[in-house]
């Protein structure tokens, strides 16, 4: 395949300097290529990209940025049993919303390279570098040894090249069952390194391919990859460091088939994030199973689950490459680290709005019915960019329950009987008279006064509290979804001997359908992020009509724990 093409574009991933930047700079320096650098990321289109995939992509693209070279997304859609074109198009697209940058058309896939990878596998056999086994399953696990066991030579292995075509070419014909025969590499039936004792290089799946047709046999991951590579003028293929014992294999199948300037492998630490797994098998459960509302529900890892939970795309960009790129693993992020750059992107970018996620209503006194006053409340406090908006102050408003307390502690700044607070943007309120149900003695209803020079410079009293409302006429009614992790800290101990269910947190999705949000919310677009004051962030869902908003809880306003770990 040709190098030529768009290269990405303006990098929104700058690259530190890091092991793997230094050994392109020396195969640079050495001339060791006479094409562009090129990365590239090959995620298996089995389910929907997640945070862990969006570190390996922020990586490979990171490189090609730095070195002024291209960045291909490859799928590895080589097991027809599990893969949809569905999550192919999920994964391309969610990338260049990552990445904030089109991929230029540079998105291939491994079954574009079927017909190659049998001709590659052809020569092998001709070399005598390839056999076709007719051992079952559980008999070739035996030969292969184990750790503590060397393998030993399948009584297949000394097949003769031309038999071994034979039913090689009758494997792809159909003529054979699955299971019955398999191709393997002829390398080291007792090498030290399990990958090397004569690995499987394809197996029949009598099944045709949703988008090569009629297959019968597969390439297995570690015979398409490095020729996938090559195929595609991949010079420097980075990937995880579970992949380093596979380095020796990747190397000798392009040493064998005598490819020229083949790309290197080269690994780098992956993460592990608190309160969450990224095992795809695990995911598509919680889908099957209905325990979340899909790939993109906003409690999954996904990236699509984070966007419609509203995490912006650079947060993600941000968090992965504060983790950097490291030979040595990290250990165990806490998951509040994203989070934080979460809040640091969206404190900059989020306009501001009022509102009550648990309404109590509050009816001013000295406010005649009819009566309204009129303030102007910046969408972006201290940033004139952003413009303002009309408030509107009238007879009844509704405050959140929590900044009301009946009988309130020492140093407690917001309403309560016989004190005062400022309404954001608007006058101070006295609170004058609580009326309760008279069946449970739940407040339901607060009694106050507005003080009429609390907006007049030099005569306005100074109250430490300040709280925000919105106007009971013209409230608009909304539906809130807070989120919260959807595993319990347990599962940061997961090990496969209990259901994933199991560590299911109770409290990863509380819903309020009773919010109000000031009108400046009317006609939100799905997608539009904002902060309630004091309160969080909120994404606009798709669920949402024109009738009724529904609004994700992206973060809270604040987190202390991120503060007491990383300062």
């Amino acid at each position: 395949m040709s190098n030529e093409g768009s290269s990405s574009s303006a990098s929104p991933v700058p690259v530190v300097s890091n092991f793997i930047a230094d050994e392109i700079e020396a195969d640079l320096r050495a001339g060791r290529y006479s094409r562009p650098v090129c990365t590239r990321f090959p995620p298996e289109p089995n389910g929907f990209m997640h945070i862990g995939h969006a570190k390996a992509a922020t990586v490979g693209y990171g490189l090609a940025q730095r070195f002024d070279g291209l960045f291909n997304l490859r799928l590895d859609d080589t097991n027809p049993t599990k893969e949809e074109q569905r999550f192919a198009e999920a994964m391309a697209s969610d990338l260049e919303w990552l990445l904030d940058s089109s991929l230029g058309g540079r998105v291939y896939y491994a079954s574009d390279y079927f017909e190659y990878l049998y001709e590659c596998a052809k020569q092998l056999i001709e070399k005598d570098l390839a056999y076709v086994e007719e051992l079952d399953p559980e008999q070739i696990r035996e030969y292969r040894g184990d750790f503590h066991r060397p393998g030993r030579p399948s009584p297949w292995r000394a097949r003769p090249p031309a038999e071994s075509m034979r039913l090689f070419v009758e494997m792809r014909e159909g003529k054979h069952r699955p299971g019955s025969l398999v191709l393997r590499a002829k390398i080291d039936p007792a090498s030290p390194n399990m990958n090397m004792r004569d690995p499987i290089l394809y197996r029949i799946i009598d099944q045709p391919h949703h988008r090569a047709g009629d297959w019968h046999i597969y390439p297995l991951y570690d015979y398409a990859h490095p020729l996938s590579d090559a195929y595609e003028a991949v010079t420097h293929s980075t990937c995880g460091k579970e992949f380093a014992n596979h380095r020796p294999l990747y190397d000798w199948f392009l040493e064998k088939l005598e490819l020229v300037e083949p790309p290197r492998q080269l690994e780098f630490a992956e993460i592990a994030i608190s309160r969450t797994i990224l095992s795809k098998r695990h995911l598509k459960a919680l889908v099957d199973e209905g325990h979340v509302v899909g790939w993109d529900d906003p409690r999954m890892p996904t990236i699509r689950g984070l966007r419609r939970r509203g995490f912006p795309a650079k947060a993600i960009r941000d968090f992965c490459e504060a983790l950097g790129v490291s030979s040595a693993s990290p250990g165990m992020v806490d998951w509040v680290m994203l989070e934080h750059f979460v809040r640091e992107n969206l404190n900059k970018t989020a306009p501001r709005v009022m509102g009550v996620p648990r309404p109590l209503k509050v009816v001013i006194e000295n406010l005649a019915e009819g009566e309204s006053l009129e303030f102007e409340a910046e969408n972006m406090a201290g940033d004139p960019s952003f413009g303002t908006r009309t408030v509107r102050l009238s007879r009844e408003i509704y405050i959140d329950h929590s900044d009301f307390m009946k009988d309130p502690p020492p140093k407690y700044y917001r309403l309560a009987p016989g004190r005062a607070v400022r309404l954001r943007a608007a006058h101070i309120i006295d609170c004058t008279g609580v009326v309760e149900d008279p069946a449970t003695g739940e407040v339901i209803e607060l009694r106050a006064t507005y003080d009429p020079l609390s907006k007049t410079p030099g005569k306005a009293r100074k109250v430490k509290g300040t709280i925000q409302w919105v106007e009971a006429k013209s409230a608009v009614p909304v539906e809130l979804r807070n989120y919260d992790a959807l595993f319990g800290p347990e599962v940061d101990e997961f090990d496969g001997s209990r259901p994933i269910t199991d560590f299911l947190s109770p409290t990863s999705l509380e819903v309020l359908k009773d919010a109000l949000v000031e009108p400046a919310m009317v006609g939100a677009e799905p997608g539009t992020v904002v902060q309630f004051e004091r309160v969080g962030y909120f994404c606009v869902d798709p669920d949402s009509t024109p009738e009724r908003l529904v609004l994700n809880r992206t973060v809270t306003l604040r987190d202390n724990k991120f503060r007491s770990i990383f300062r």
